[in-house]
């Protein structure tokens, strides 16, 4: 019994992974900006200013 096995090509298979790279980064970005975009303005500083503090950068 013998079996066979079909591996894709190392330009197919990095094409593939730049592709799927570009997508997760434009997903991600698309819902950034959504998420900015409809989120209320009070809730964005909020989130900012309390991240200040979690990294230890005095802002007041």
């Amino acid at each position: 019994m013998s079996t066979t096995v079909q591996t894709l090509g190392t330009s197919t298979a990095r094409a593939n992974e730049g592709l799927s790279a570009v997508v997760i980064a434009a997903l991600l970005g698309i819902g950034l900006v959504f998420l900015a975009g409809f989120a209320p303005a009070s809730a964005l500083h909020n989130a900012a200013h309390d991240f200040r503090h979690t990294q230890n950068f005095p802002c007041h």
